[in-house]
């Protein structure tokens, strides 16, 4: 067998195939007045990245279907755009200011109840699979295994009720392995199920298995119109946030070119050393045969840069970064769609599909090189945004859209409402059963809050909130600056021209100041927990200087 492509399965893999090829079961589930739910969530996974919203990059046939026996939404947004602040929004149904997550490095309020609480509390069984990012001990989780932080994709490590194990294989496929799992032989068939299936893909690094670098190395994807980006008509933030695919991806670490070609070429600026060493920490978690598999992919990585890189013009060199950086995110979310797949057909092979509602969506958005940039952050459209794609038989209508203004706060709420528990008062969110259920007019918001926090930081994003409506984006840049910006949804859709100061959108602009003073008072936000979190931010960093 050639060796490039000799599958990249675990042994738990095969096994699980093999048993469901081999038997096609009964439905062994009573018919259940509950709904089972099955949360799938991947890592700044774009939806530009989905072909259900735009099919110029990738084909994602089982996260579309999704959305084709369901409904997509198509202005699905988080309150803050980053990592495991989005999922305690997600488990507590409240914004970052109220359960303390401000940022990945602030406690989360463990005091806070989870929605998977509330299943457990009311019959629900309930499961976690993947990738949490805080907490080693998830509540209202009957049973689990998730990633140490931010996890591995190579051979990863994962936290269990009875100690860590690691397991050989890629982790998208590990992932779902454990998750088809407890669905066969785990599960108690009685009872209604609430399962979180948790994707580390496709987080930066991106490391696809060898079969998908195989199939996406050297493919060329069209550059995205604002990759040239100068950030006229911004203001600072957008000027001076550290995320250009030009300046500020990693050689090694992000475009996986060995480091010792790069000091065998001089003239290239050599990395810092904790990147250099986690580029081959990873490739190092990897077992000798996988390193063969992995090998002649990166050798010709690293001889195209060493053999080119030199003689390139700039231009040129953001369009390789965007290429190499294109070509494993990608690839890294063709294995999750894969995998979305074999969670769907072993649904429909067992019965399990009519009574459950299936959500796919991700913890934020990202940049695909929009504005020359990769990662999130920023309210702008590409990390503000998430795709929300929601299938449920025979309550919601096959191939529906909606542009309606909704968010991750509401995902709590949509639940507990689906599995008639009953919400407490003190949750944000508003359930997203009347869009589902086709009862529009009882939908009531027209505008959704943002606030981010983590300033200075890794990418030195700054500090914001603001409001959106599906016409307009207000955000105030405060901190060390005090600076605002409108955009035009409908008319600058790329978001390059701020006309806050335009007087055609005086009007606009003062009935949005108070409508985002209306938000901030609904969700307990203030100039004062502003300074709050300022405080606790410098305090930390003074700490660890």
């Amino acid at each position: 067998m050639n060796i490039l492509a000799k599958p990249f399965f675990t042994a738990l893999s095969t096994i699980l195939l093999i048993s469901c090829a081999q038997k096609k079961k009964e439905d062994k589930t009573t018919v259940l007045e509950k709904p089972n739910i099955i949360f799938i969530m991947s890592d700044d996974h774009a939806y530009q990245a989905i072909s259900a919203y735009s099919d110029h990059l990738i084909q994602t046939p089982n996260i579309d279907r999704i959305g084709k026996e369901g409904i997509v939404f198509t202005n699905a947004s988080v309150t803050n755009s980053i990592c495991a602040p989005s999922r305690a929004t997600i488990l507590t149904g409240k914004h970052t200011h109220i359960n303390g997550k401000v940022d990945n490095l602030m406690p989360f309020d463990t005091t806070q109840v989870t929605f998977p609480q509330l299943f457990q509390k009311a019959g629900y069984e309930t499961a976690m699979f993947g990738k949490l990012h805080f907490g080693n001990n998830p509540k209202g989780v009957d049973d689990f295994m998730i990633l140490p932080g931010q996890g591995n994709y190579i051979n990863p490590d994962f936290i269990t009720q009875e100690g860590d194990t690691t397991i050989i294989g890629y982790a998208t496929d590990i992932i779902t392995d454990l998750t088809l799992n407890w669905l066969d032989k785990k599960r108690n068939p009685e009872k209604p199920f609430m399962l979180m299936y948790l994707h580390k893909a496709p987080h930066r690094p991106w490391w696809p298995t060898p079969e998908k670098f195989k199939e996406f190395y050297g493919k060329e994807f069209p550059l995205p119109a604002s990759l040239f980006d100068d950030y006229s008509n911004r203001g600072s933030a957008a000027k001076t946030a550290e995320m250009n695919l030009l300046t500020h991806m990693k050689y090694s670490y992000d475009t996986k070119v060995w480091p010792e070609t790069i000091t065998k070429m001089g003239g290239v600026t050599p990395e810092v050393p904790d990147l250099v060493n986690a580029f081959v920490n990873i490739y190092n978690r990897a077992t000798d045969e996988q390193k063969a598999q992995y090998k002649p992919f990166l050798d010709a990585i690293s001889k195209d840069f060493e053999e080119n890189w030199p003689s390139m013009t700039s231009e040129e060199k953001m369009i390789w970064k965007y290429q190499r950086y294109m070509q494993d995110y990608l690839a890294c979310i063709s294995s999750v769609d894969d995998n979305v797949g074999r969670l769907l057909d072993y649904m429909d092979e067992n019965g399990l599909s009519e009574n459950t509602m299936v959500v796919y969506t991700s913890d934020q958005g990202f940049y695909l090189g929009e504005h020359g940039w990769f990662d999130k952050r920023f309210i702008y459209d590409e990390s503000f945004k998430t795709p929300l794609l929601i299938r449920w038989p025979n309550k919601i209508k096959p191939g529906i859209t909606s542009e309606e203004m909704v968010q991750n706060l509401d995902f709590a709420q949509t639940f507990l409402e689906a599995a008639q528990i009953e919400a407490p008062d003190d949750m944000q969110g508003e359930s997203l059963i009347p869009l589902l259920t086709s009862n529009d007019q009882d939908w009531s918001r027209d505008a959704v809050y943002y606030h981010y926090y983590e300033y200075p930081a890794e990418h030195q994003v700054m500090r914001h909130y603001g409001i959106v409506t599906v016409d307009y984006k207000l955000a105030h840049f405060y901190y060390d600056v005090d600076e605002w910006e409108l955009y035009d949804r409908k008319k600058d859709p790329q978001e390059m021209n701020n006309v806050y100061a335009d007087p055609a959108y005086a009007d606009v602009v003062k009935e949005l100041h108070k409508k985002l003073a209306e938000l901030r008072v609904q969700y307990k936000d203030s100039d004062e927990l502003n300074q709050h979190y300022i405080d606790l931010h410098n305090a930390r960093t003074a700490g660890n200087h």
